[in-house]
């Protein structure tokens, strides 16, 4: 067990000595402390002590307090103190003074009084007391390891100081070390300073340095990790660049590249998706080099991304009088969608950011279908961009290929919105009605994001991976038919049917649009050639049978060479080109009148068809031959055709037709029925009137007025059903040479968009029942029945 004793000090209760107050400052015994003093009261007590013995009492000023401010009896500084001596000091030239003083023990500073401008106080050593034995030992030992350590940890800690704590064998003197050179609040230190025991010095030394390691500890690892982050970013940074160095050295060298990269990326106007995209493939390809296999593909996307329109957009104002001059500057008739472009343009005008409908153009090829779209994209103020999806059969094609497959691009979509340059142009989708399909995907399912407005403000395209606002975007289809248009896609769109041209349509387009086309893509001016009205309706009669223009152009044009070739050969007279010089020109006639020249005949009727390059007449052909009652069907007939066939051979074998054919016709005789064009496929119901007519004539021997054509659905009872088609119809009846046109009654609204033109030259006469029709179309007298085919 370690004995304890008591050490008292030679300094007992005496004068006063003066109070030297410093704020933050504790001093322990033995410890040397550097002063600057600067407070002329201070100074003043400095002066006073150098006169006697030199020592003074140095003590801690209390939080909150000042030296010169007593409050009531008590002092502005802490009760225990240092005994100190003042070994050096000196003066400086302002008046100021720098010394040092040395702590030589613990005194309580008691009965504190004023004394002029410092203060005064008697003093007494706190009475120190010594445990010796192995505790003491134990505890002397940790708090040396423990300083040692913390002086491996500190900043604020020279390595030096470490090892003198070896040399302290004293436990008063180690813990008055100690708690001098570390930073201790002035509370621990006071405390510690008016501790007497030096067992219980040492343990609370402890407790403060294990919180000061611990503080110290956290402190390094928490710099460790900044340090170790800071490091990497620096080691990076050197490696790059003396990568950067070697590229250059070697000529490959991409930095300047990144760079222009880096300027283009700040200066584009982009959404914060992309920006974030194109900013992490650009840091990619800043670190691989220009020979890697990745960086060609890095470098491509990165341009895709700068070169798409993210922001960008036309700015043009709709205005309505110059739309319906544009339009009508570039297409003669076409009144109703003329007119419904214009409720389009005047809804975009009124609401600028409306989801209007997608407009989807059908009709018969030449008919001005993509050049409508190109008006409306100049009446919009709007850039015109435009794709083809006819024999697109990859889905691929519409959201692009995946940037893991070589030669990856956008799809056609993202391709003609970069190439378009903003994100809200007048997007045509030429022959969607063409789309394609086979084991790599259906486009048409892509495109039915792309033509929803509640989805394709987020497109994304498989090599952008990022979403694209295509919702600026005014989108426009083009088809010559509806029926290869799946119904999902369909119902997306709003369908305007663009119908065939008229003859006398045709001649003003001619006359307009036409002919001063080709003279000027010829060379040739107004007065060097002349092509006469006549020579026109000729050309559009005899040599282009179409239901646009676009023959019609080419049969100009080649007028024109024939032209050109006189004038450069010499020829000054202006070139006149009338319909009796037209063969001189153009060749000898192509077409002519399809009835022209037909004689009435037994079982030959002519019908009416609609196909997607317009109206056509189809004749319907029946001969009899001995049998049993059979019909044979041959042209290369749809299902619904073959139906109709057999609908109206079933009504007149029921003995509906009004006309005492012979009931033993019936089973004594096949009949066979042929579609002529063999090669040609044909469906449909609408020539269901026509089988009808051409089966009477054969059964009944009375021939077909070869001057009437007819349309229209039969049934089983002999009703005639509407069909539609019916302008394009009637139009090639009258290109044809027919004088008369028989049509179901409940189609004659339809009549209303037939040109007067075509109608001034027509019978048209509508039919509900066939009996009508074969009053109208069947000639009384039948033929001898040696005459029957």
């Amino acid at each position: 067990m370690a004995d304890a004793t008591e050490e008292t000090g030679d300094l007992v209760l005496t004068d006063r000595l003066p109070v030297l107050a410093l704020p933050e400052v504790v001093l322990f015994p033995h410890v040397v402390l550097p002063l600057a003093i600067e407070a002329p009261e201070q100074i003043a007590l400095v002066d006073e002590v150098l006169q006697g013995d030199k020592l003074l009492a140095v003590a801690a000023l209390k939080p909150d307090r000042a030296a010169d401010e007593p409050q009531g009896d008590d002092a502005p500084f802490y009760e225990a103190g240092t005994l100190a001596q003042i070994v050096r000091m000196m003066k400086l030239p302002d008046e100021s003074v720098r010394m040092l003083v040395q702590g030589r023990s613990r005194i309580r500073l008691e009965q504190p009084i004023k004394h002029g401008d410092f203060w005064l106080a008697e003093v007494r050593e706190i009475p120190i007391t010594r445990a010796e034995g192995v505790r003491m030992e134990a505890l002397r030992r940790s708090v040396s390891d423990l300083f040692r350590e913390i002086v491996g940890l500190s900043p604020a800690l020279p390595d030096e100081v470490g090892p003198l704590v070896d040399a302290l064998d004293d436990p008063a003197k180690l813990a008055d070390f100690v708690a001098a050179n570390l930073g201790f609040d002035v509370e621990a230190k006071q405390e510690l300073l008016a501790e007497g025991d030096v067992a219980r010095r040492l343990e609370r030394i402890t407790e403060l340095l294990a919180k000061e390691l611990e503080i110290l500890r956290a402190r390094a690892d928490i710099q460790n990790r900044v340090q170790e982050r800071m490091g990497k970013s620096q080691r990076e940074y050197v490696l790059r660049e003396q990568m950067r160095e070697i590229q250059d050295e070697l000529g490959e060298g991409q930095g300047g590249e990144a760079a222009q990269l880096r300027a283009e990326l700040e200066a584009a106007e982009m959404t914060d998706e992309a920006r974030a995209q194109a900013e992490k493939e650009l840091a990619r390809l800043e670190r691989m080099g220009s020979q890697s296999a990745e960086y060609g593909v890095v470098r491509t996307y990165i341009d895709t991304l700068l070169s798409l329109p993210w922001k960008k957009e036309s700015e043009a104002e709709v205005n309505l009088p110059r739309a319906r001059e544009i339009l009508d500057r570039d297409h003669y008739g076409l009144e109703k969608i003329k007119e419904r472009i214009i409720e389009y343009l005047a809804v975009r005008k009124l609401n600028p950011h409306v989801q209007g409908p997608i407009l989807c153009f059908v009709g018969p090829p030449g008919v001005g279908k993509t050049s409508l779209g190109r008006s409306v994209a100049e009446a919009m103020g709007r850039v015109f961009a435009r794709i083809s999806l006819g024999g697109v059969r990859d889905e691929a094609e519409i959201r692009g290929h995946r940037r893991t497959y070589v030669g990856a691009m956008p799809g056609r979509i993202i391709q003609a919105m970069r190439t378009a340059g903003v994100r809200n142009p007048v997007f045509m989708l030429d022959e969607i009605d063409k789309i394609g399909q086979d084991f790599r995907g259906d486009p048409t399912s892509a495109l039915l994001e792309v033509l929803d407005p509640a989805q394709n403000d987020t497109f994304v395209d498989h090599y952008l991976e990022i979403p694209f606002d295509l919702s600026a975007t005014v989108f426009i289809a083009t088809a010559n038919s509806l029926s290869t248009i799946p119904e999902p896609l369909l119902d997306r769109m709003e369908v305007l049917h663009l119908s065939a041209y008229a003859p006398g349509e045709k001649l003003e387009v001619a006359r307009r649009y036409l002919v001063p086309k080709q003279m000027a893509e010829h060379g040739l001016q107004v007065e060097q050639v002349e092509i006469t009205e006549d020579a026109l309706v000729r050309l559009i009669a005899e040599y282009t049978r179409e239901a646009g223009v676009r023959n019609l152009e080419r049969a100009v044009g080649g007028l024109m060479r024939k032209a050109a070739v006189q004038v450069v050969e010499g020829r000054m007279d202006p070139i006149r080109i009338t319909g009796e010089t037209l063969p001189e020109y153009a060749g000898p006639p192509r077409f002519r009148s399809e009835i022209a020249g037909r004689e009435q005949e037994v079982g030959v009727a002519t019908g009416l068809a609609y196909t997607p390059v317009g109206g056509e007449i189809l004749f319907i052909e029946a001969v009899r031959m001995p049998g049993k009652g059979r019909i044979s069907l041959t042209g290369q007939l749809g299902d619904v055709m073959k139906e109709s066939a057999q609908a109206a051979f079933s009504y007149l074998r029921a003995g509906g037709d009004g006309l005492d054919i012979d009931r033993e016709l019936f089973t004594s005789t096949d009949v066979h029925l042929h579609v002529p064009a063999g090669a040609t496929p044909k469906d449909g119901p609408s020539a269901g009137v026509a089988m009808t007519v051409a089966l009477a004539s054969l059964l009944s021997g009375r021939p077909v007025r070869p001057e009437i054509a007819m349309t229209g659905e039969i049934t089983l009872r002999g009703h005639v059903l509407p069909v539609g088609g019916i302008r394009e119809k009637v139009i090639a009846a009258e290109r044809a040479g027919i004088r008369t046109v028989l049509l179901p009654a409940r189609n004659e609204p339809d009549v209303e968009e037939i040109p007067e033109e075509v109608r001034d030259h027509l019978d048209i006469q509508f039919i509900e029942h066939a009996s009508e029709a074969f009053e109208r179309a069947l000639i009384e007298e039948p033929v001898l029945a040696g005459a029957l085919p």
